[in-house]
């Protein structure tokens, strides 16, 4: 992420069911990831810190997913099926949000960096040195 000044920019899913706040500059960085599940969903990465997000509404209106490690906890909306957040294996600790789930009008700008998550073992130290080998 770009270092500014932050402030809240608002989100959710489809259907309002899940509404979310992030502490985030005018301008960010996205990683679009080709793993298996982000290429299906089309997730761009907006990685915060757990105190930069605040779960609005939906708590109850989300279901849990995961696979292959277990380790990121994948979070749907029960209604519209819309995953706008969750907890990411790539960055432990850490949420990240979907860039395409803000809310139109919350001016975000900035730029999308490619990551090859299809091959995550082998790059997962471009994005996070700390799981690199």
């Amino acid at each position: 992420m770009i270092e500014s000044l932050t402030k809240p920019r608002s989100g959710g899913c489809h259907c309002g069911a899940v509404r979310f706040t992030a502490d985030l500059p005018d301008q960010i960085v996205g990683l679009s990831c080709n793993c298996s599940i982000c290429a299906m969903t089309g997730f761009i990465h907006v990685i915060v810190d757990p105190e930069q997000f605040h779960l609005e509404q939906g708590e109850d209106a989300q279901s849990e997913y995961t696979f292959n490690t277990h380790t990121a906890k994948h979070l749907f909306c029960k209604t519209c099926g819309v995953k706008s957040w969750y907890y990411p294996r790539s960055h432990p600790g850490k949420i990240s949000i979907n860039l395409r789930c803000f809310d139109s009008d919350q001016n975000l700008s900035g730029r999308i960096v490619d990551f090859d998550g299809a091959n995550w073992e082998k790059n997962i130290g471009e994005i996070n040195p700390e799981l690199g080998n």
